[in-house]
């Protein structure tokens, strides 16, 4: 979903502390990637190396490793009233959104290197989405456009009660139809990172390309990112949801997960308790990150664990904080993957 910068700046100061950011002007309620808004200067300290960011979002430094993100990109319609229900809402705004789309404009925007493969309809709002990324500095050459399919969109709102409530147009939207001789397997080969969700493994022909990049990237020795990033709503039925999401769980090396991901997981079984979130560390994974929204979160690895707490913050809203959380961490895990064993047992 669109990610908002009130939910950027506090995700990536409160659960990654490895870097410091500055803003130069006051934040303000606005996607995280515009079309019409420039974003703030910024100045990133990663290993204490500043990088100067200029209001393009390009870093005025050399490129740091690559970070591939696979999967949707589509647009939000989000109402113009807060906390009102879908069929109450007196009008809606649009807004570019998408999980892993989302995470690449926030790697682009910490100073990083980022690229975005998957597929929108050859329409306006895949050229505008297109736009989106380029004006964001993320390379999109693995971006296709599919004349017979429209782009994703999403209507999306939080109610006065807190529940979110989504509704979803694909049947079938052109992010569903990628194919595996569609992938850039030279773009995903080159990087450090690649990242991807579960949404993209729901149906064919997405599903098997998605495994035949994650498989180039894995055979290429690149790192492997994992939000399931859980709706629901576009799956057949929660069991085929569980078992997709579980079918590629063991091939990741860094997994994101929130409580009610691993409540759904384990079939109900408590988030909170440290012997259930071990059930789900597999032995091949580097780090498992699990969020608690406003309380921050907590970290696993094979030796050792812990948590980070959150920031207080008036938020604006949380709609796609989970993104920006991933866009932090892996900014800083692609330029240095040792910060895993060397930085998270000293927090």
């Amino acid at each position: 979903m669109a990610l908002h910068c009130g939910s950027f700046c506090f995700t990536t100061l409160a659960c990654n502390p490895l870097a410091t950011v500055k803003f130069s002007q006051p934040i303000v309620k606005a996607s995280v990637f515009p079309s019409t808004l420039s974003p703030p200067n910024v100045r990133l300290n990663v290993k204490g190396k500043t990088k100067a960011i200029a209001a393009n979002g390009s870093p005025e430094t050399n490129e740091s490793p690559l970070v591939v993100c696979f999967g949707e990109m589509l647009i939000d319609f989000v109402p113009t009233v807060s906390g009102l229900s879908l069929a109450d809402a007196p009008a809606f705004k649009k807004a570019p959104g998408g999980a892993p789309a989302n995470v690449a404009v926030g790697i682009s925007r910490l100073g990083g290197s980022s690229a975005f493969i998957g597929k929108v309809g050859e329409d306006e709002f895949g050229y505008m989405l297109a736009d989106i990324l380029k004006e964001n500095n993320v390379n999109s050459q693995g971006m296709r456009f599919d004349p017979g399919a429209r782009t994703a969109l999403a209507f999306v709102t939080l109610r006065s009660d807190g529940e979110r409530e989504f509704m979803f147009y694909r049947n079938p939207s052109a992010d569903m139809l990628l194919q595996e001789d569609e992938l850039d397997l030279d773009l995903i080969r080159k990087a450090k990172i690649f990242h991807y969700g579960s949404i993209s493994l729901i149906t064919e022909p997405c599903k098997s390309a998605h495994i035949a990049a994650a498989k180039a990237a894995k055979d290429a020795g690149v790192f492997l990112s994992y939000d399931p990033n859980l709706r629901l709503p576009l799956w057949p039925s929660a069991d085929s949801a569980r078992e997709g999401i579980l079918s590629i769980w063991e091939t990741a090396d860094i997994i994101k997960i929130s409580e009610e991901e691993i409540s759904f997981l384990t079939n109900g079984e408590n988030p909170y308790d440290d012997a259930v979130v071990r059930k789900l560390f597999h032995p091949n994974l580097k780090l498992l990150l699990v969020t608690e929204g406003a309380e921050g979160c907590r970290y696993y690895t094979k030796e050792f664990s812990g948590r980070v707490k959150g920031m207080k913050v008036d938020a604006v809203d949380t709609t796609g904080a989970g993104d920006a959380f991933v866009a932090g961490i892996l900014s800083q895990l692609a330029t240095d993957l040792s910060l895993i064993q060397q930085n998270l047992c000293r927090m």
